[in-house]
């Protein structure tokens, strides 16, 4: 009877990957060499936008979503900033405006046209100046309009609402942020490895995690299910995922799971519609499939997908955006770029 209640029935049947054909690909872009830890591309139900090498200064690529194939080396670029770009968002609320973050300690807002950049765009709609050393992350607010978050290199975090600019200080460099579903919590992980969770209107701390045995790299919010999921390492240097309850404590986790010895950093990626979880690092050749549940076992592994090339960014288009004639059936498509082409 123990074995009968432990055992988790899933409703996924035949979950598989498939990569797209060569015209159905974006094929020839040059994308950045950098090593931050992010994810170096963007997309929304119009657009992709991916971070590139560029001489002399930083630059990303927009494209149109139906733009495939092979992409012209002197594509017009979005090159307003002086320093390497690290990050780049579509604003939820407008998919014609993205923000992105450099080394050059600024945050820019750019108003992309309906036809696409037609040619090399230099001039933003709005520069944010503030942090004194670079910026590297970003992150829209889910439920207000016109609200971003910054973290930089000052260990200083800044809520912007493109008029009005907060600081929040922090002790440790922050590695990686998610909202909840209304935006009234944030989670965050830093340079100490641990899991906290904010208030992001006054930028109290509500939650730490005090578990020594997880070392976490990233965080995400498990949408409805009110859960946080970390990845991370293990003291014996093991890839771990851990889920937790942000309504109760984040004194021990509800379920933990070691997964190999790879170094590569395991980005998680939540599809609220089917209550999937995919787990996809830096430089592996697999995308791993799991479902998530709010009863035990709680994650249960579904399969993976495998490839011979390496990633190098990712970033996920889920059912509810792709619902259209271009892609037919209901999935997750993965824009992944490996080091030679995306």
């Amino acid at each position: 009877m123990s074995w009968r209640s432990s055992f988790h029935c899933s409703k996924f049947r035949h979950v598989f990957g498939k990569p797209a054909t060569k015209e159905h690909s974006y094929d020839g872009v040059p994308i950045t060499r950098s090593v931050h830890d992010n994810h170096y591309c963007s997309a929304n139900p119009c657009f992709i936008a991916v971070v590139t090498e560029c001489a002399g200064g930083g630059s990303f690529l927009v494209l149109p979503i139906h733009h495939t194939g092979r992409v012209d080396p002197q594509h017009p670029r979005v090159c307003g900033h002086r320093a390497r770009v690290l990050d780049v968002k579509w604003n939820p609320f407008d998919d014609h405006c993205i923000a992105s973050c450099s080394e050059d300690c600024t945050v820019k807002i750019w108003d992309i046209p309906v036809c696409g950049v037609q040619q090399n765009l230099t001039k933003a709609r709005k520069t944010l100046m503030g942090h004194s050393r670079r910026v590297a992350l970003i992150e829209w607010h889910p439920t207000a309009e016109n609200l971003l978050l910054s973290s930089a290199y000052d260990y200083k975090v800044k809520d912007i609402n493109l008029k009005l600019h907060f600081f929040v200080r922090t002790d440790a460099l922050l590695l990686s942020v998610s909202f909840n579903t209304d935006g009234s919590r944030l989670a965050v992980t830093s340079k100490d490895r641990r899991v906290r969770v904010l208030d992001p209107r006054t930028g109290k701390i509500l939650q730490v995690s005090s578990s020594k045995s997880h070392r976490a790299n990233k965080v995400l919010y498990i949408g409805a299910l009110k859960m946080l999921l970390s990845t991370g390492s293990s003291p014996w240097n093991h890839r771990q995922i851990v889920l937790w309850d942000p309504q109760d404590d984040l004194s021990e986790p509800l379920y933990e799971e070691d997964l190999d010895g790879s170094a590569g950093v395991l980005f998680p990626f939540y599809d609220p519609d089917t209550h999937m979880l995919y787990l996809a690092g830096k430089g592996d050749g697999n995308i791993r499939y799991y479902e998530v549940s709010a009863e035990k076992p709680y994650i249960s592994f579904l399969t993976e997908y495998r490839s011979l090339l390496p990633q190098k960014g990712l970033e996920p288009i889920f059912a509810k955006v792709l619902w259209s004639k271009n892609y037919g059936t209901k999935g997750t498509i993965f824009l992944i770029g490996s080091l030679r082409h995306l």
